[in-house]
Formats: structure tokens, C-alpha cells, sequence
């Protein structure tokens, strides 16, 4: 595999010397002193009781509270910038970000893609709703675009409240490939509730027409139900381009806009380059790992910053020794050899610079939304549609699945009365995003007639600091083709769905169609290398979720908003413990330079 040159990054000492500090302040959480009295792990009693919260339960104000927003004064304009595969621990390769947004703002350490695939994701922020009631448990037909109801989302909202409304990059996938829900084309079609519409799509196949979303050379785009060509742009900067004439149109009014800006960066995608990875199986075959492209001028720009994929740990350890207690889908996967690590560090070198594009592309729109006198009355979010493995749990890529490095996403937030540079605890998931950006813009907070918003609303949190961890992130997503009916519906399935969980502050519970059960104690065992299901000290703990799994898993409106057993909470003080000890346990193992 060829080596990038470098181009003038920090020094290796300097990185290191990062590392190092960090890794001592991680330690110093981990040896500080538990949570309450009788916290000996081992103890059956104490698995079952040590998450009660230590400093009381705070109510999270409900949406639409209005001495909260009207903190905000006038409705504020909206941006969401969302990148596509982007890790928690990828805001390192994005100093724009991490000035305006993150030592400007406020990050939420606790964020989550509730079913970590790109579509939909994509559809719950859009609509507020979580898989199981929006429709699109996936992105394959009959699921993906077709599936989507557009009749109802956050544009259609936030229009009726007033809004200009623009959505610029990636949409929902087979978009222009295939046809909606009526049978309709879609190749020209623009959904309601949007006044600017520049959409990338795939190209159905009998119009013989070049490029797609994923081809960061040749990407059309949709705009206004008119087709573009931007062949030989990059599609990140064409994205971002576009982004600041609209800050430049919208800023000759008073009325509010929204804007999602939505990078297909870090995502894989054409065209390759001759330095893309490739790896060995053990058997011998010889497999591509799939990268972004990158433009020239950004290539090497992270290579003596990443020396190791961040998913590997150590030596002695590179990845997870011991997968047999793992659901029988996860033990095929062998061991990564050095082969494979090696094309994983390339891969994540490269999704590096693609996002160091999009970063350069956000320090664009900042600065024009400054110079425009926007930028005083703008809530600029930045996140990702789902996290994505780079090495973790013998996963040298890909999401999907239901474990925290495909679940996590960042969220970073700044606006009026949010410059702080402050961290907050809470949980909040993308369709908490939504409901948080309803709020914002006194819209409804109703999207359709029939069904009421998954998420609840972190404005309070964003204004006034953590609240606690009192209700479950709800996970699901589908990871194979049918069963049996008879055998999902015996294990409580009625959906498409292959597998839902539950998170709370300490645990993740995951059931699967076909009978599988995970747990895992992430205040012990952040990394989740230890499945405890079959862990006689934690029966009482399964039994729990399982009665608790029942009841979410399959929740809408404000069922998914119902407060936990008291003993599953986590007060606003015990839940940043539990905070920073999963997150020094990740950054103690992991090679990556866990900047938090």
C-alpha cells in the first residue's frame, strides 16, 4: 500500500504529548471513587441498584416550553450540518469545528443514531419518528426512499412556522434512482415543505446519465426539480458553495431560515485512487476496503497524527481475543491479521481528509454567515447520520449494528446564549434533534395528523445544563432477510426490524429476532468485550430489561419519552461520572487521540 506524504501536520511529539495527557486525565476517572456505597460490581445487588440517581432526578422540560425559547427572543435560522459515517472521535481531523462549534458551544457526550444506517437515519431526523413508525427500517427496496412519507417532516413544519426552508446534499438513498411511494418517478421530483431544493441523487438506470450521490467527482444534483451537472467538482466543496449563496440571499431578509447541509463525506465513494487499501483474508483472497475520495492537496495531511486505526487496541489485543460470546453472526469474523490493519489505517486516514474538506467547508459558511450578520442569530448544530466501526469487534468498517461506535455520533451545537464551551451528559438522539430544532422555531410539534414526535426536546439542557438520564435510547435496525414469521413474532418482533435494544446510563440490552440476547455493564465495560446475558450476577438486571424491552421497543410518541424504573436513572452528576469513565475507558484502550 502506498505511503502518503505528509503535509506539514503537528509534530509526532506534539500528538503524543496530547495523548499522553489525556490518557492520564482518563486514568485519574477511573480510579476516582464509584458511584454511591455497596458498588462492588460482583455484587448481584449492586448490578441491580448502582445506577439510582446520587443527587435526586430533574425533570427534562417538556417540547415547547416557552421560557425556554423565548430565551432565543425572535425565531433564530436553523443550520444542521450532518456528515454521512462520521465517528465521535472524528472531530479531531476538523479544527474549524472544534473552534466555533465545539470551544464556541456546547457538546453533547451521550448523542446516538437510534438505527446507525444511513437512510434511515436520515428519514428519523427528517420526520421525528424512529424506524419502526416512519416505515424505513433500511435502505434496500421495499424500504430506502420508496418507503419514506414526506408528507409530514421537519421542512413541512418549519415552513407552516415561516421558515425558508433548504435542504443541500445528500437526501434520502435511491432518491432519482427509484420511484416513490405512488410509482411516480422520482428523478425530478422535490418533496413539500422545501423552498430550496438542491439534492444529490443516484441516477436511474435507463437514463444512461453519469455520476450518482457517491461519486465525489460527478455528482448531479437536483435543484428545484431541475437536473445538474457538477462534473469534475468536488462534491464537498460544491455542497458548501452552495450553502454560502443561500446565507447570502437569505441574509437580504428578516425572515428565518433553515438549512440542512448534508456532506456525503466521510462515506466511501468513487472515483478510487491508486493508493486505496486493500487487505488479505486469511484465506487467501484478496478484498478493496472501501474510502472517500479525497482531493490532492489534502492527501497525507494526518499520516503521522493516525499511526493505528482507532478501533484496534494494543498489541497483545488488537482487536477482541474472545468473540464467543457474541450472537453467531459476529463469531464468523476472523481476528484482523496485519494485512488487514494496515488497509484500516489507510481507510481511516482518508476519511480523515475527506472531513478536513468538509471542516474547511463549514469555516466558509461561518465566515459567511459573519459577514452576512447572521451569524448572531443562527443555531448552527453539526452531526452525523450514524457512527461506523474502523476496526472494533473485528469490524474493519461499516455500522449497522448495534454496538457504540456504530451508534454514537457527534453533536455539536453553538448560538446566542450557547458560546460556552461546555459539555452536557444527557442523552439526546436524532430524533430529539428534531424535536429540539421544532422548538426552536415555535413550530407544531406535530409533523403528521396520525403520529406525535419520538424525540423530546434538549433545549432546556442546552440552555440551563443537564437534566439526567431518564428515559432508554431505543436502538433497532435490520441486519438479515426475513425469518420465519412465526419465529420473529415468539420473540416479540412485528416489524422488519432484526434486532431493537435499549440504552440506558449504565446498560445496553440488545434482543434479536432470532432469539439472540446481548447485555453489556458499560460502566465496566465500555468497550463491550463482555457479554454478561448469561451472567448469573446480572439475572436480576435481564429480567428487568427484558420486562422493560417490551414495553419501548416497538414505543410511539410519548411512550418513547416515559421515564425509566428509578433504579435504571441516572441524576445529572452520576450520569457525567458515568460519562467520563466510559469514555477514559474507550480512549485507554483505543489508539485514537480522544480529544473530549
Amino acid at each position: 500500500m502506498a505511503r502518503r506524504e505528509s503535509l506539514g501536520v503537528r509534530t509526532w511529539a506534539a500528538a503524543t504529548a496530547v495523548v499522553a495527557g489525556l490518557v492520564a486525565a482518563g486514568l485519574a476517572v477511573l480510579v476516582s471513587p464509584t458511584l454511591g456505597a455497596g458498588s462492588d460490581h460482583r455484587s448481584p445487588r449492586a448490578a441491580t441498584t448502582l445506577s439510582v440517581p446520587a443527587d435526586g432526578p430533574r425533570r427534562v422540560t417538556p417540547v415547547g416550553d416557552p421560557a425556554a425559547r423565548a430565551r432565543f427572543g425572535p425565531k433564530p435560522n436553523v443550520v444542521v450540518v450532518m456528515t454521512d459515517d462520521m465517528r465521535a472521535d472524528d472531530l479531531r481531523f476538523m479544527p474549524t469545528v472544534r473552534r466555533e462549534l465545539r470551544q464556541g458551544g456546547v457538546e453533547f457526550r451521550n448523542s446516538f443514531s437510534p438505527n446507525p444506517l444511513c437512510c434511515p437515519a436520515r428519514a428519523s431526523f427528517l420526520s421525528g419518528q424512529l424506524s419502526h413508525n416512519h416505515g424505513v427500517i433500511s435502505q434496500v427496496p421495499p424500504w430506502g426512499f420508496p418507503a419514506f412519507r414526506d408528507h409530514g417532516t421537519i421542512a413541512t413544519a418549519l415552513r407552516r412556522s415561516g421558515y425558508r426552508t433548504a435542504l443541500v446534499g445528500k437526501y434520502l438513498n435511491g432518491y432519482g434512482e427509484l420511484r416513490r411511494r405512488n410509482g411516480e418517478p422520482s428523478l425530478h421530483y422535490v418533496p413539500p415543505g422545501w423552498t430550496d431544493w438542491y439534492a444529490a441523487f443516484g441516477p436511474p438506470p435507463s437514463s444512461r446519465m453519469p455520476g450518482g450521490t457517491y461519486n465525489y467527482l460527478d455528482q448531479p444534483i437536483n435543484h428545484d426539480g431541475r437536473i445538474e451537472q457538477h462534473r469534475g467538482q468536488y462534491s464537498t466543496v460544491t455542497t458548501g458553495t452552495i450553502a454560502t449563496r443561500l446565507v447570502d440571499r437569505y441574509s437580504r431578509s428578516r425572515d428565518p431560515f433553515f438549512m440542512y447541509l448534508a456532506f456525503v463525506a466521510p462515506h466511501f465513494g468513487t472515483p478510487h485512487e491508486p493508493d486505496d487499501p486493500t487487505y488479505t483474508e486469511p484465506d487467501g483472497v484478496r478484498q478493496p476496503l472501501g474510502t472517500p475520495y479525497v482531493p490532492a492537496w489534502v492527501r497525507g495531511r494526518f499520516d503521522r497524527m493516525l499511526t493505528k486505526a482507532p478501533g484496534f487496541g494494543g498489541d497483545a489485543d488488537p482487536s477482541e481475543t474472545d468473540i464467543s460470546d457474541k450472537p453467531p453472526f459476529m463469531r464468523n469474523r476472523p481476528e484482523p491479521n496485519g494485512s488487514m490493519e494496515a488497509a484500516t489505517l489507510e481507510s481511516a486516514r482518508q476519511r480523515a481528509e475527506s472531513l478536513y474538506v468538509v471542516d474547511r467547508q463549514v469555516a466558509r459558511l461561518v465566515h459567511e454567515l459573519k459577514q452576512r450578520g447572521e451569524w448572531q442569530r443562527t443555531v448552527l448544530f453539526l452531526t452525523s447520520d450514524n457512527g461506523f466501526f474502523l476496526g472494533e469487534h473485528r469490524h474493519l468498517k461499516g455500522k449497522i449494528k448495534p454496538y457504540e461506535p456504530s451508534t454514537r455520533v457527534p453533536l455539536l451545537v453553538t448560538g446566542p446564549g450557547l458560546r460556552s464551551g461546555t459539555t452536557r451528559s444527557d442523552p439526546v438522539t436524532t430524533v430529539d434533534l428534531t424535536a429540539t430544532i421544532l422548538e426552536l422555531g415555535r413550530a407544531i410539534p406535530y409533523l403528521t395528523s396520525d403520529h406525535p414526535l419520538d424525540g423530546t426536546s434538549r433545549l432546556t439542557t442546552l440552555l440551563d445544563g443537564d437534566q439526567g438520564w431518564r428515559a432508554p435510547v431505543v436502538t433497532e435496525g435490520r441486519l438479515w432477510q426475513e425469518n420465519d414469521r412465526r419465529v420473529r413474532r415468539a420473540n416479540g418482533f412485528h416489524t422488519g426490524l432484526s434486532y431493537a435494544g435499549l440504552r440506558t446510563p449504565r446498560y445496553a440490552y440488545m434482543r434479536y429476532d432470532r432469539g439472540y440476547e446481548e447485555l453489556y455493564d458499560l460502566r465496566e465495560d465500555a468497550n463491550e468485550m463482555v457479554n454478561r446475558i448469561e451472567d448469573p450476577m446480572y439475572a436480576d438486571v435481564v429480567a428487568r430489561l427484558r420486562r422493560l424491552w417490551t414495553e419501548y421497543h416497538e414505543c410511539a410518541g410519548p411512550q418513547c419519552r416515559r421515564d425509566l424504573p428509578r433504579w435504571l436513572r441516572a441524576g445529572p452528576d452520576a450520569n457525567a461520572e458515568l460519562t467520563s469513565t466510559f469514555w477514559a475507558q474507550v480512549a485507554e484502550r483505543s489508539a485514537a487521540t480522544l480529544t473530549r
